[in-house]
């Protein structure tokens, strides 16, 4: 872990809980200064008072574009710099291309292909003063597909591209970009999801390791500051995620697939009834939008 961020100044969305909150406080902790963006203001404002004076909040929806770049712009100008940025805002959904509706489904696409476009076209003038760094959370799930986490899996392979096709945009400015690839995390995207659905607890108990695991929110947070200290291309949480990476093309491979053909085809279909009895297509505790 790096002794000392002393001078930095990281921004940080979705920091409301979970990852971005944590990242935040760690930050500060070690020297740091951190701007807070995300859609709970209650929150915000507990997590930036933890933190204290190394600290400011600033409400702003990832599918707006104009309220990104009031706040990216707002934060480099009262903190005087940007060095870091972590496009961490995302959202999950349950149900199945068939089932989940069609509000649903693009909700999650906006906020974790397009939410990181905004986050990152409204940071980067700033980052280029610093030749800073930018970090995309993706996700193990950039490279193993899963039934019923359609628009998910395809929203974190889409973060993925975009901010490898970035990190080629802005090297000559001398800012890098890497990519972030949690598996599951102990955070409420998780909890939620396993309350909600026995499928998908059931589901992630037959995957191999990594995947069956959860890691914790300080494993995580510890391992997005080295990737911060090193700039890395790739930050992988676990470390051991790095294999479902190596061994993308055989998971979607015509060898895998009967395995996962037979394993979809007893579980499917209870996640599906799993959904329609909760009448709802995402946890109990997503936020709600501001974006009219």
């Amino acid at each position: 872990m790096p002794k000392s961020f002393n001078g930095k100044v990281a921004l940080i969305t979705g920091a409301a809980r979970g990852i971005g909150a944590g990242v935040a406080k760690e930050f500060a902790a070690r020297g740091g200064k951190v701007a807070l963006v995300g859609l709970e203001p209650d929150l915000l404002q507990k997590v930036a008072v933890e933190i204290g004076d190394a600290a400011a909040w600033w409400e702003a929806d990832v599918r707006d574009n104009n309220a990104v770049h009031l706040a990216v712009d707002a934060a480099a100008e009262l903190f005087g710099r940007l060095d870091f940025v972590l496009a961490n805002a995302g959202i999950a959904s349950y149900g199945t291309v068939r089932q989940i509706d069609n509000d649903s489904f693009e909700r999650v696409v906006d906020i974790n292909i397009n939410g990181v476009y905004r986050t990152l076209h409204a940071s980067i003038p700033h980052l280029e003063k610093t030749k800073g760094y930018a970090l995309v959370v993706a996700s193990m799930a950039s490279f193993t597909p899963l039934a019923g986490l359609a628009s998910y899996n395809a929203s974190k392979a889409g973060a993925e591209s975009l901010a490898l096709a970035t990190k080629q945009e802005v090297a000559h400015l001398g800012i890098d970009v890497g990519v972030c690839h949690p598996s599951w995390v102990d955070t409420d995207i998780v909890r939620n999801a396993e309350a909600d659905l026995p499928s998908f607890k059931e589901i992630r108990s037959k995957l191999p390791w990594p995947a069956n695991g959860t890691t914790t929110v300080e494993e995580c947070v510890d391992l997005i500051l080295r990737g911060f200290a090193g700039r890395k291309s790739r930050v992988y949480v676990p470390k051991g995620v790095m294999v479902s990476n190596w061994t993308k093309a055989l998971t979607n491979s015509p060898l895998v697939w009967p395995i996962m053909k037979r394993m979809a085809a007893k579980t499917v279909p209870q996640m599906e009834k799993e959904v329609a009895a909760l009448g709802r297509s995402h946890h109990a505790h997503t936020p709600l939008t501001n974006k009219k």
